[in-house]
């Protein structure tokens, strides 16, 4: 699941549009994209829109709720879990009890409402300090988590960093790369953070490129007109597929004729790359 999209409760009109996107998940958002006044009027609008879609293979259906020890928290669940949701993304996540709570409610919910207990994933959020400290306990602290999701807005606030970014992003290079290596040891997802300059096309184009090459497997947006960049380099590329299927070939004769290794297009090649190629060949079909 490569792009991930913030899609605001509050908006009847999004909403419906937003299962009729080009993208693999939506975020239906309860937490910063709404204001506090139209919370409850957005709980109503995004319960309404799952049991509208409930058979919907793509995209998938996440919520964004409101962060845990909250008082919105218990009101955003008793609405929105439900048979055709399919997960949750937590923000603001720091803590092994704030997941396992998490996850306790939610069984007793599912329980209520007879949902196969585990249905409901969650999507964790890293957006502070403490939060990417803790990332590698967090992301095994349920069954339920199919992913950690980077919160660079609020962990730029967090750092005391500057309001603007700069162009490569190279304040986040660190906090990206422990985000992907904690997924990746879990092996759940790494979706990266939101480029917010939605006029920049060819700084989306290269923060997309830089969040692929460091690891991550999708990228979250805010607006549809991102969602072609990403999913088309979050995807292998043809030629990428094709040099894989390649190497699987005349690697697999390698094995066949005895040899645990062979020369391709100069480079050698062992099975850690052949199982790399098989991977990049999985992603480009899936």
């Amino acid at each position: 699941m490569r792009s991930w999209i913030f899609v605001p409760g509050h908006s009847a009109k999004m909403l419906e549009k937003s299962f009729g996107l080009p993208v693999d998940v939506v975020m239906l958002d309860l937490e910063d994209g709404v204001v506090p006044a139209m919370k409850g009027e957005a709980r109503a609008l995004v319960a309404e829109a799952l049991d509208r879609h409930p058979d919907v293979e793509r995209p998938c259906r996440y919520v964004r709720v409101n962060a845990v020890g909250t008082s919105e928290l218990a009101l955003d669940l008793a609405s929105i879990v439900r048979p055709a949701l399919q997960g949750l993304v937590v923000p603001k996540v720091e803590t092994v009890d704030q997941v396992s709570d998490l996850d306790a409610h939610l069984g007793q919910i599912e329980s209520d409402k007879a949902i196969p207990r585990g249905q409901i994933k969650l999507m964790l959020a890293i957006e502070s300090a403490r939060g990417l400290v803790a990332a590698p306990t967090l992301v095994t602290a349920s069954s339920r988590v199919s992913g950690l999701m980077f919160g660079a807005e609020d962990f730029s606030r967090d750092l005391g960093l500057a309001t603007v970014r700069t162009g490569l992003a190279r304040e986040f290079t660190y906090a990206r790369s422990a985000i992907v290596v904690a997924a990746a040891a879990a092996r759940v997802q790494s979706i990266d953070g939101v480029w917010p300059d939605l006029k920049d096309a060819a700084g989306l184009e290269d923060d997309c490129v830089r969040a692929r090459a460091l690891g991550f497997s999708g990228k979250s947006m805010i607006h549809p007109g991102q969602a072609e960049a990403i999913n088309r380099i979050f995807r292998p590329s043809n030629d990428e597929i094709e040099y894989a299927r390649r190497l699987i070939n005349e690697f697999e004769q390698a094995v066949a004729a005895g040899h645990g290794s062979i020369s391709f297009g100069g480079m050698l090649v062992d099975r850690p790359i052949y199982e790399r190629a098989r991977a990049t060949v999985g992603f480009g079909e899936s």
